[in-house]
């Protein structure tokens, strides 16, 4: 026979046992989460949250699970509100467009977000990015070219813009502005000038076109089929929307129409596009 007092401490060494090994099994799963190889560069979110539910009696998840929780927990912080910004030369000419979309991920918050920006008569940046980030960029650049032309008292030219804003970006290289500007413009010569640069001012120029944004395996796609040398402003204006509109309806975080902007030497001519709602 057994007593009370044995069957009472025999109930408290199983409870305790059990209860160890629920306290390692959740332990378990939250460095299993927080060990995760982070790649040097990308800046994404990672939130630290168990892989199973919080029972004694859960088996540990299997690889499959794991795989699938990181890839759901994983985004580039360039993508959550989503963008698509392009820019092509012409003959004498140059455009650049973008979408209108504004979303929290998936989720459409505004259809009227505004991507590019003028800064004078022969020069636009696209900035595609973290919507807060955009338009303090924006701000930030008007400013800066305001005081350039008091001081200089003239015009700055699209290559002085660009190293600009490449400074400004490198400044901030340890606590980046989330985004990747596309200049476009025409220089004192009247010749399109193209230029774009990642989110710490690392500048690349072209001749033909520049892309940013969500989709831009997409729009290098189209760009790639539609593109042709000397386009005038009516043929720029058509591949520019035909590229757009059809990079952006197959990504879910950019579309509901765009705007294009033509550059010439006589001005600007910009036109909006409707696009897919959904």
């Amino acid at each position: 026979s057994i007593t009370f007092f044995e069957l009472t401490a025999l109930h408290n060494i199983i409870f305790s046992s059990c209860h160890r090994h629920r306290h390692r099994h959740i332990h378990h799963n939250f460095l299993r989460v927080s060990k995760k190889p982070q790649h040097k560069g990308n800046y994404h979110s990672t939130l630290l949250l168990p892989t199973a539910p919080l029972s004694p009696h859960n088996s540990p998840p299997t690889q499959t699970h794991r795989k699938q929780y990181y890839h759901n927990r994983k985004m580039s912080i360039l993508e959550y509100n989503g963008a698509a910004v392009i820019a092509m030369a012409g003959k004498d000419c140059v455009g650049i467009a973008s979408d209108n979309r504004l979303g929290i991920q998936y989720q459409t918050v505004a259809m009227d977000f505004k991507k590019v920006f003028k800064m004078n008569d022969t020069l636009f940046v696209g900035l595609a990015g973290l919507a807060t980030d955009v338009q303090t960029l924006d701000q930030l650049l008007r400013f800066r070219m305001n005081l350039y032309e008091l001081r200089e008292e003239r015009t700055m030219t699209p290559q002085v813009f660009t190293n600009l804003l490449s400074n400004i970006l490198y400044e901030k290289r340890f606590g980046p502005y989330f985004a990747e500007p596309v200049v476009a413009g025409l220089d004192e010569k009247g010749s399109p000038y193209l230029a774009t640069m990642d989110l710490i001012g690392a500048i690349e120029t072209t001749k033909d076109f520049v892309v940013s944004g969500t989709c831009d395996g997409n729009l290098y796609g189209m760009c790639e089929t539609l593109y042709k040398p000397d386009l005038g402003k009516e043929e720029l204006f058509e591949t520019l929307a035909q590229a757009l509109l059809a990079s952006v309806d197959r990504d879910a975080l950019s579309g509901w129409g765009g705007v294009v902007h033509i550059i010439t030497k006589e001005g600007v001519m910009s036109r909006e596009l409707k696009g897919r709602q959904d």
